[in-house]
C-alpha cells in the first residue's frame, strides 16, 4: 500500500508561483494514475490536475489550465504541481491522490476514482 505526503504549501501573494510536491512511501508511483485536488473552506473537494501512469498524458481543470503543470519525478516516487500566476481563488488545501482504476494512458478527474490520499498542504494566496 502506498502512502502519500504533500509539501510545499504556504502563504503567497497574488501573481506568485508555488511548487507543491507529493512523495510516496511503501511503493513507487509508476503503477498509479496520479492527481491533485483542492478543497477551499466551505466548498467541496475539486479536481485540479491528473497525469497518466504511462506516457505523461495530463488533464487540468479549466480554472488552472495554462497556470498549472503536473509532473512525475524521475525517481518514480514523487509528484509535483507547479502553480503560476496564483490567484486568491486558488486558496485551498491541496491533496495528492493515487488510483489504479484507469488504463495506462488515461487520466482521472473524479475524486471517487482515487484510492489513496495524502494529508494535504495549505496554500493561501493574498490579494
Amino acid at each position: 500500500q502506498v502512502q502519500l505526503q504533500e509539501s510545499g504549501g504556504g502563504w503567497v501573494q497574488a501573481g506568485d508561483s508555488l511548487k507543491l510536491s507529493c512523495i510516496a512511501s511503501g511503493r513507487t508511483l509508476s503503477s498509479y494514475v496520479m492527481g491533485w485536488f483542492r478543497q477551499a473552506p466551505g466548498k467541496d473537494r475539486e479536481f485540479v490536475a491528473s497525469i497518466s501512469k504511462v506516457g505523461g498524458r495530463t488533464e487540468y481543470a479549466d480554472s488552472v489550465k495554462g497556470r498549472a503543470t503536473i509532473s512525475r519525478g524521475n525517481a518514480r516516487i514523487t509528484l509535483d504541481l507547479q502553480m503560476n500566476s496564483l490567484k486568491p481563488g486558488d486558496t485551498a488545501v491541496y491533496y495528492c491522490a493515487a488510483g489504479q482504476r484507469a488504463g495506462s494512458f488515461e487520466t482521472m478527474t473524479r475524486w471517487s476514482d482515487y484510492d489513496t490520499w495524502g494529508q494535504g498542504t495549505h496554500v493561501t494566496v493574498s490579494s
